[in-house]
């Protein structure tokens, strides 16, 4: 009786290209993966911060810390608030015999810890724009003896301003509003600003002067704008 042969094993189709294609990509994803894993768990790629948290949500506690972080901003002493260096203008002005930048930038922040920024003067005009928070109220008090109130806000039809300039020569004072957590300001001044050009604290003759100046400047509310830098003898 004739021998049959066993059957032969089923041969599996050779792939097509597009198959190659398709597998050799998602090994290599695979591959990819596994790698920055194993060089995340050993230290050597630090993942972005936003890969494994979403930001602060705009106007909470933690997006005023998460800014003063990001912006590297410090406490500014004696006027209270947070400050930051932005830059320069190349440009230049004669002031005094000397040169002076046309212009300089920084950001400034009020927060429910620091809320006021605390009576000074400044010989440079100076103008601040809202980028996040607030809003705050500015006591503005010109050499003539005139004082102003305004809010730096959004709220555009209920009166705020998005800006607030200050001429030169001007004291000023900044609070931010009960409620708020923050308020986050660009600041231009022009010409820059030199330490020299600024005065900070007053005292009772100051106060003489501009008590009565609206409904609002009374000897107490003008007291606390000065804050701890209270001078006896002007």
């Amino acid at each position: 009786m004739p021998r049959i042969p066993p059957p032969s094993p089923l041969r599996k189709p050779a792939p097509t290209f597009a198959g190659r294609i398709r597998r050799h990509f998602r090994y290599s994803s695979f591959m990819k993966r596994s790698l920055l894993l194993a060089l995340v768990l050993l230290g050597l790629v630090t993942l972005p911060l936003g890969a494994l948290r979403a930001a602060a949500p705009t106007g909470s506690a933690a997006r005023a810390l998460e800014l003063i972080r990001i912006l590297h901003l410090k406490v500014l002493p004696r006027e209270s608030g947070y400050l930051g260096l932005i830059g320069q203008s190349a440009q230049t002005v004669q002031v005094g015999g000397r040169s002076l930048a046309v212009q300089s930038q920084v950001y400034y922040m009020l927060t429910r810890d620091r809320p006021i920024n605390y009576l000074h003067w400044l010989a440079s005009d100076d103008t601040h724009i809202l980028i996040e928070g607030g809003p705050v109220d500015y006591f503005i008090f010109h050499p003539d003896g005139h004082v102003e109130k305004i809010t730096l806000g959004r709220d555009v039809a209920a009166g705020q301003r998005p800006v607030v300039a200050v001429p030169g020569g001007c004291w000023k004072a900044l609070r931010l509003h009960k409620g708020a957590n923050y308020a986050l300001m660009a600041n231009a001044l022009s010409p820059e600003f030199t330490k020299d050009r600024v005065r900070i604290g007053a005292g009772p003759a100051w106060i003489k002067r501009f008590t009565g100046k609206a409904p609002w400047a009374t000897p107490q509310q003008l007291r606390a704008l000065i804050g701890s830098n209270w001078t006896p003898a002007q």
